[in-house]
């Protein structure tokens, strides 16, 4: 009698393996009533866990005196979307309610006044010297350029008046984090400036484009950006001990494991010896690494076959990160065949072929789950059992 034994992932403890388990359980056993599904949950017993009870946490009433004040809480959150969307504040504005430009029609609109000085600017001086001391000089062009040329920005203009002071620092900011987005997109190295440094530059374009007083923030984008941050990022602030501890079995498995993996590797090899031959192994994400590492160093001949679900072992195979087997060696030849399912949504699933030919079979699947979700939706996708049926001794 066949004993499949299910590896779970990382970040999986009892209660949550125990459901996956019975999920996985009832889809073999309907199929082949004959084989027995061993569980191996390494997690509970052997994944990470705050073992101090998180005292290398900073305490909220210690942690840098974050809590300096609304307006500076809400600059770090619209800051956060700048560097996301340079546009992003621009368009907020250009949905405001204004009263417009000038009443004639056919003279000079307020908004083409500023048009023009934003366009015939040449940066010189203080600013110029700001915008190459923070990486951006060559950059300032194109991305006023970019920002010009935008539909926000010409609706921005459009609702101008002569007393409207809203727009000046609003457009700086929109071209400065244009140009930090651009200058990140082309180099992936480029570190961004400091917040004090960025602040000056606004604040210098602004004034070039002829801003008569600092008014900070307006009053029209509290109300967003107090939906962004509001009474969550408080919370979250207070709660930080209880989400450190809620997160941390996910990257903390995987940490764990590249430092101290030979406990979980010890733990499957005796959930193996201890199941009736001939066995396969059935393993999820890092399940499927630590399984690879095992069947690479320990010859295994009750093991028939290996199914990786999900699995990153091929992908650190190819950047050299793999424990047992450096780039360029090829697997044992006690190595079991071995079957590798993966999902293109599952941004967190690799494929080995092309790595090890003739030893993996990769088979596609689609669960039409986004990632995350993608990376567990392999147990309820019946294409996945699809291929893993008919493999089963």
């Amino acid at each position: 009698m066949t004993t499949l034994v299910f590896v779970h992932g990382t970040g999986v403890r009892q209660a949550a393996y125990e459901q996956t388990f019975r999920i996985v359980e009832g889809f073999v056993t309907k199929q082949r009533p004959d084989i027995t599904v061993v569980p191996c949950c390494w997690g509970g017993e052997f994944g990470s866990k705050l073992n101090a009870k998180g005292v290398s946490i900073p305490p909220y009433d210690a942690t840098l005196a974050l809590d300096q004040g609304e307006e500076e809480d809400q600059t770090i959150i619209l800051w956060q979307q700048l560097y996301r969307n340079p546009l992003y504040e621009l368009g907020l504005l250009s949905l405001q309610p204004r009263t417009g430009g000038d009443s004639n029609p056919f003279g000079e609109q307020p908004g083409d006044q500023l048009n023009y000085r934003l366009l015939d600017l040449i940066p010189s001086g203080e600013l110029q010297e700001k915008l190459e001391s923070a990486g951006i000089a060559e950059g300032f062009d194109q991305a006023r350029r970019h920002v010009t040329s935008s539909t926000v920005y010409q609706d921005v203009l459009n609702q101008v008046s002569d007393s409207d002071s809203d727009c000046y620092d609003t457009i700086a900011r929109a071209i400065i984090a244009q140009a930090m987005f651009d200058c990140q997109h082309h180099n992936h190295d480029f570190i961004f400036p400091n917040p004090e440094l960025r602040d000056q530059l606004v604040e210098l374009l602004s004034n070039a484009l002829g801003k008569e007083e600092d008014l900070g923030l307006g009053d029209w984008i509290q109300k967003p950006l107090s939906l962004l941050a509001g009474p969550a990022t408080a919370w979250v602030r207070n709660k930080r001990g209880a989400i450190t501890e809620a997160n941390t079995p996910t990257p903390g498995d995987i940490l764990l494991y590249q430092s101290r993996g030979q406990q979980i590797r010890n733990f499957i090899q005796k959930t193996i010896e201890d199941a009736e031959p001939p066995v396969v192994i059935l393993a999820h994400s890092l399940g499927g690494i630590a399984c690879v590492d095992l069947l690479v160093t320990q010859p295994m001949a009750q093991v028939t076959l290996l199914i990786t679900v999900g699995s990153q072992a091929p992908f650190l195979y190819e950047i050299n990160a793999l424990s047992s087997l450096e780039f360029g060696q090829p697997l044992p030849d006690f190595f079991p065949e071995w079957l590798n399912i993966y999902d293109l949504r599952d941004f967190l699933s690799y494929i080995g072929a092309n790595l090890f030919p003739n030893k993996v079979q990769d088979v596609l699947v689609d669960s039409k789950q986004p990632f995350p979700q993608a990376h567990s939706a392999y147990w309820t996708n019946p294409a996945t059992w699809k291929a893993i049926i008919p493999r089963l001794p």
